[in-house]
């Protein structure tokens, strides 16, 4: 299966939840990285660490497919 394929597959309704949360922490880093005020270096580290592991998070969960799927 491609990846293609794979991203238009239907996704188990954890993993659903799982990219919800995923794309939840990657805006929140995403804000604190873009944030009007100068931040100290230790927030906008955690930042982009937050929005790195978020998208992360959503990327793997969208391409996770029920065993169903993979099998047609």
């Amino acid at each position: 299966m491609n990846v293609i394929k794979r991203a238009k597959a239907p996704t188990p309704k954890f993993f659903k939840v799982l990219r919800n949360i995923g794309l939840v922490i990657a805006t929140v880093g995403g804000t604190i990285l873009a944030a009007p005020v100068a931040l100290p270096v230790v927030v906008t580290t955690i930042g982009g660490y937050l929005a790195v592991a978020g998208g992360v998070v959503s990327a793997v969960s969208q391409l996770t497919t029920e065993k169903d799927a993979s099998a047609k």
